[in-house]
């Protein structure tokens, strides 16, 4: 995050030592301290909802795909279902115009008496 070294701290202590004094130094570090692990806890959860947000972003777009994927499926299914009952009707068209002129056709036999 920061790129600051152990001379650069060595300086800022010093700093703090002069400027706050040692009674409060302690208590005024204590404080930063507890700031400085809430701001690690907000920048942690901040990072954790947008990850959230991004994952399920890409579920939602998964599901759009599949949701896409299936409807094709369905419509193509469906498509082959219809030629298939178009077929089967001509074919009990045929068959049904091909017995009735088996039937017209069709010599009759003569009634036995008995």
């Amino acid at each position: 995050m920061f790129d600051i070294g152990f001379s650069e701290l060595m300086v800022i202590g010093l700093v703090a030592l002069i400027v706050i004094g040692p009674e409060r130094l302690p208590r005024v570090a204590r404080t930063l301290g507890h700031l400085a692990g809430r701001l690690q806890r907000y920048v942690a959860e901040v990072k954790a909802d947008i990850n959230r947000e991004v994952e399920l972003d890409e579920l939602r777009k998964m599901k759009d795909t599949v949701q896409e994927a299936a409807s094709g499926i369905e419509s193509s299914v469906q498509a082959e279902l219809n030629s298939a009952r178009g077929e089967l009707d001509a074919a009990e068209r045929s068959l049904n115009t091909a017995a009735a002129s088996t039937v017209a056709e069709s010599p009759k036999l003569p009634e036995k008496s008995g």
